[in-house]
């Protein structure tokens, strides 16, 4: 019993010696690798950033929606009062105002909500919401 345990450990040594050392990546592998998560980086980061600018695009959409609401609200229950939208500003990330419709008085027919960034606007980003717009 003891010759065939050494002959089993011996043959075990010459067939890890035979296979050699094989542990871990070749450098064809890992240049593979990298090139595949760049691909995916490169087609991955611009897709972000364009449902960034939706995602901010649809918030200033759903102030304006909002301040729209309020005004409404405001008028139905005194049609002479000055609604106040300074709850929608976000602490000076947006600017929300609110207008009549042009050569008449606020209503609830013709009033206007328009909100923006506060910085770095540009015209996309401006939304309106009410029925004076």
């Amino acid at each position: 019993m003891r010759a065939s345990i050494k002959n089993y450990m011996d043959a075990l040594k010459r067939r890890k010696s035979e296979e050699g050392d094989e542990s871990g990546f070749s450098l064809i592998e890992l240049i593979v690798v990298v090139v595949i998560l760049g691909v995916l980086a490169a087609i991955a980061i611009p897709v972000f950033n364009g449902i960034q600018a939706d995602a901010e695009k649809n918030s200033i959409k759903t102030i304006a929606a909002n301040g729209a609401s309020q005004v409404s609200a405001a008028l139905a229950k005194d049609p002479t009062a000055t609604p106040s939208l300074t709850n929608l500003t976000d602490s000076g990330k947006y600017v929300v105002t609110v207008a009549p419709k042009t050569g008449s008085t606020l209503s609830l027919e013709n009033f206007c909500v328009t909100a923006d960034k506060a910085t770095g606007a540009t015209t996309d980003s401006v939304q309106k919401s009410g029925p004076g717009c």
